[in-house]
């Protein structure tokens, strides 16, 4: 095993601190990535909380991974060293089951391995990219396009992913209207891709304070949901709403705002329960979905696509021991719209706190 230095949480309310984690040795078809960037997931203070379920601490979060191949394992034939690569939100699944055969690993039959938090093939703990290296078989490894700075391209391999698949699995594009609920880390990336798809975009929000920003990411229209003219003047309208947001909504309000045969797609991850009435999607033959990120092939698919559109996330860059006050910051609706950390100042840390 080898040591690295990384930012753990130790427990549901205790700050991070620098700790030496262990990862294993390089199998045949494994890949050593020096991490240089990784942003910070809203997914991540749920899973470091214990919101979501029961953690074995601690935990080290991170799952929107931009960094360098320093080693490959005597097999690998994707990379090398000096390619620039990304992980994103898993690093292994069983590989064959009819999901993964169809290259959709994030819903092999037998668990994905998450990239932080799971127990993998090996019996060890994942740790994600608050670290300085992570070692990960080469077929879940992502090639970074030329086109993409590694700290703007960090954030694709989730929030990009995740608003990707179900505007490319619902068909958004020219001629489609699409609204985007909610402008955070997620939502603005739906804005970016759905508009370079060549959708009409809009933007529902409870705030008309990012009007502004809206435009200048794409968006045709913003229009605040607070206002019950907006569900008036909508009605009908959308082909396809992806709710981005991690709250609880009126669901059946906004599904109103659906046409016949739209979708209302959920990526969105709230800790309570959200209920819909029936005569909501019936009347209209319309649908309520859900969608998680997309398979490897898929999520290079989005990784070229964003190149090719120019496409990267708006961040904020942060260093390490700045974390938890952007904890702070992302549960007040404080970042426009993505933190991501500079692993480099984590590099020179000293250890302040034993890890596994």
């Amino acid at each position: 095993m080898r040591q690295y230095n990384a930012r753990a949480a130790f427990g549901p309310t205790q700050p991070f601190q620098t700790t030496a984690i262990e990862r294993r040795e390089l199998h045949p078809r494994d890949v050593l990535i020096e991490i240089k960037f990784c942003g910070i997931c809203h997914s991540d203070i749920h899973t470091v909380r214990g919101e979501w379920a029961a953690q074995a601490y601690p935990v080290v979060p991170g799952h929107e991974i931009a960094g360098i191949v320093t080693e490959v394992g005597p097999e690998v034939t994707r990379y090398k060293v000096g390619d620039r690569v990304g992980v994103g939100c898993m690093v292994d699944s069983c590989g064959h089951c009819a999901n993964c055969e169809k290259g959709e690993e994030q819903f092999c039959r037998n668990g994905m391995t998450l990239t932080y938090g799971s127990t993998d093939r090996y019996g060890h703990m994942t740790y994600g990219g608050y670290s300085t290296h992570i070692v990960v078989a080469e077929q879940f490894v992502l090639r970074i396009p030329d086109g993409l700075s590694l700290e703007e391209a960090a954030p694709l391999l989730c929030a990009g992913i995740t608003t990707y698949s179900p505007l490319r699995h619902w068909g958004a594009g020219p001629g489609k209207k699409v609204g985007v609920i909610g402008l955070g880390g997620l939502g603005h990336m739906a804005v970016k891709i759905a508009h370079a798809m060549g959708a009409e975009v809009t933007v529902l929000s409870t705030s008309l304070n990012k009007r502004g920003d809206a435009l200048r990411l794409g968006a045709d229209a913003c229009e605040s949901t607070r206002d019950p003219k907006t569900f008036e003047s909508l009605a009908g309208k959308f082909d396809l709403i992806v709710n981005t947001v991690s709250a609880k909504i009126d669901l059946d309000a906004c599904l109103g705002l659906l046409g016949v045969d739209g979708t209302m797609v959920n990526v969105g991850a709230p800790s309570e329960p959200l209920s819909v009435a029936v005569f909501s999607l019936i009347l209209q033959r319309r649908s309520f979905a859900g969608s998680l990120i997309g398979g490897i092939a898929q999520t290079q698919e989005m990784l070229d696509f964003c190149a090719t559109h120019k496409i990267g996330a708006d961040i904020e860059l942060i260093s390490a021991a700045e974390i938890d006050r952007a904890y702070e910051r992302i549960l007040a609706s404080d970042v426009r719209y993505r933190f991501v950390i500079d692993i480099g100042t984590l590099a020179g840390d000293d250890v302040t706190a034993s890890g596994g």
